[in-house]
């Protein structure tokens, strides 16, 4: 007798199956729908996370390209400042006293109007260097002479001053540059280099090179001074004020050294039309 109820019991019903097949099918049914909101709801989140990221990233980029920016105009505007101080005022003084010199000259035994002669020759020549180092201080004159001759006015002054041979050569055909103030940045950096080689170089010669490529503007300054080593170097903010210019205008800023194998800048400028 209990057997019997036992396999009935254990025997299960045509209608008890299919129910328990739909039920199952059913709860495969929600779990996917779940799984794939889940999946659609990270996706989103992750898509949403990384635009936020990615505006972030953007924010910054243009709130440091600001700031270089305004640094950038700052500087250009002190250049300028000292530039018209030098032209107006310490020009001044230097063309006074060489007329003083001139008078006194006049008026001296022969024995001292030699070295009275050789001091004004000397005043006049300061005052020389003077006005040029202000004409290249002042952007506006930059830009009325032009890019390439301003470089080679600042070669020359520098050969005046210690150097051999400061020399510019310029490669393929010419083509304009469309903005005109990425023209100064791009002086300003070639400054920067050479007044560092001036500083601390111990170089004999100075050589830069404008190569005009179809698409951009390839620039290559060197010097034969002792060189350093770029990786313990400290980052100072000669350097630091040269990449942060050449970030402005989109160009690539590379500089490599050695020790007794000087230093030289690469500057690739592509080219925009406007």
């Amino acid at each position: 007798m209990i057997n019997n109820l036992l396999v009935v019991l254990q025997e299960k019903s045509p209608v008890s199956t299919a129910a328990e097949r739909y039920l199952l099918v059913y709860m495969i049914g929600v779990l996917l729908i779940v799984c794939t909101l889940i999946i659609l709801f990270f996706i989103v989140f992750q898509k949403r996370k990384n635009k936020l990221l990615l505006d972030k990233i953007n924010q910054q980029k243009l709130f440091d390209e600001e700031i270089s920016r305004t640094q950038t105009e700052i500087q250009e505007q002190t250049l300028k400042s000292i530039g018209w101080e030098l032209h107006d005022n310490v020009g001044q003084l230097l063309s006074v006293a060489s007329m003083q010199l001139s008078i006194l000259g006049t008026q001296v035994s022969p024995e001292i109007k030699n070295s009275i002669t050789e001091t004004t020759n000397i005043v006049r020549e300061s005052l020389k260097e003077v006005r040029s180092l202000s004409k290249s201080l002042n952007n506006e004159v930059v830009l009325n002479i032009g890019f390439e001759k301003s470089i080679a006015n600042e070669l020359d002054r520098l050969k005046r001053m210690k150097f051999t041979s400061a020399e510019l050569t310029v490669k393929g055909n010419k083509i304009p540059i469309a903005k005109k103030k990425h023209e100064i940045i791009m002086f300003r950096i070639l400054q920067e280099f050479l007044s560092n080689s001036v500083k601390y170089s111990e170089a004999k010669n100075l050589k830069i090179i404008l190569d005009y490529q179809s698409e951009n503007l390839l620039i290559v300054a060197s010097d034969d001074g002792k060189g350093f080593d770029v990786e313990t170097a400290e980052k100072g903010s000669g350097l630091i004020n040269m990449k942060s210019r050449a970030a402005l205008i989109n160009a690539s800023f590379h500089l490599t050294s050695k020790i007794g194998e000087g230093v030289v800048l690469t500057i690739n400028y592509p080219f925009e039309y406007e």
